[in-house]
C-alpha cells in the first residue's frame, strides 16, 4: 500500500534524524536521566481510569474526550484486549484507539507528549488516545515488545492493530489515524 511505503520511508529518515540529534531512549531503566520539571504532564491534568468494576466502558471514553488517558495494565485488559485470555486479537473499545508507550525521562517522549494532546483535542469522540508508562507497566510492555520508545499501538475497530516507532511529526501520526484506523 502507498502508504505503508510512505510511513516506511518517513520513519526510516525520522530514525536517522533522532539518532544524530538525541540520544535513545530504550526501555530500560535509565540511571543517567534527568528530571525536566517543566514537562507538558506537569500542566496537564492526567484522566485515570481506577473503576475497573464498571459495566460501561464508555466511563472512560467519556472521561477522556479531548484527553490523553493514562493507562495500566488491567485498564488495558478491560478496554483493548484480554491477553490473558489466549484469544486472537479483538479490540474491546467503542472507538479506535491510539496507545503512546512513553518513559517520563525519554526526551523523544516528551517531544511525543504534546502532539498526542493536540490530537486527543483534535480527534475527540472519534479516536481515544491512552498513555502507558513503560517504567510503571513493565508486563504490558513486554506483551507488546516495546524495546524502544515512543512505540505508538494504532489499534481500528475490527482489524489487526499497527506500530510505530519513534518520534514522527504531527503530520505523520495525522496519516496513521486516516490510514490505519480509517478517521477522518
Amino acid at each position: 500500500m502507498k502508504f505503508k511505503q510512505i510511513f516506511s520511508s518517513l520513519f526510516t529518515a525520522i530514525a536517522i534524524l533522532a539518532v544524530v540529534s538525541f540520544s535513545s531512549c530504550n526501555s530500560t531503566n535509565n540511571t543517567d536521566h534527568e528530571e525536566d520539571t517543566n514537562t507538558e504532564e506537569a500542566n496537564t491534568e492526567d484522566v485515570t481510569t481506577e473503576d475497573n468494576n464498571s459495566e460501561d466502558n464508555n466511563h472512560v471514553v467519556a472521561e477522556g474526550a479531548g484527553k490523553v488517558i493514562q493507562m495500566n495494565s488491567a485498564d488495558f485488559k478491560e478496554l483493548v484486549f484480554n491477553y490473558d485470555a489466549g484469544e486472537d486479537w479483538k479490540y474491546l473499545g467503542d472507538l479506535p484507539c491510539v496507545i503512546d508507550f512513553y518513559a517520563d525521562w525519554c526526551k523523544p517522549c516528551k517531544m511525543v507528549a504534546p502532539i498526542m494532546d493536540e490530537l486527543a483535542e483534535e480527534y475527540a469522540g472519534k479516536v481515544v488516545f491512552y498513555k502507558v508508562d513503560v517504567d510503571q507497566e513493565q508486563e504490558l510492555s513486554s506483551v507488546f515488545g516495546i524495546q524502544s520508545i515512543p512505540s505508538v499501538l494504532f489499534c481500528p475497530k475490527g482489524l489487526e492493530p499497527e506500530m510505530s516507532t519513534g518520534a514522527m511529526p504531527k503530520e505523520s501520526y495525522v496519516e496513521a489515524i486516516v490510514e490505519v484506523l480509517g478517521v477522518k
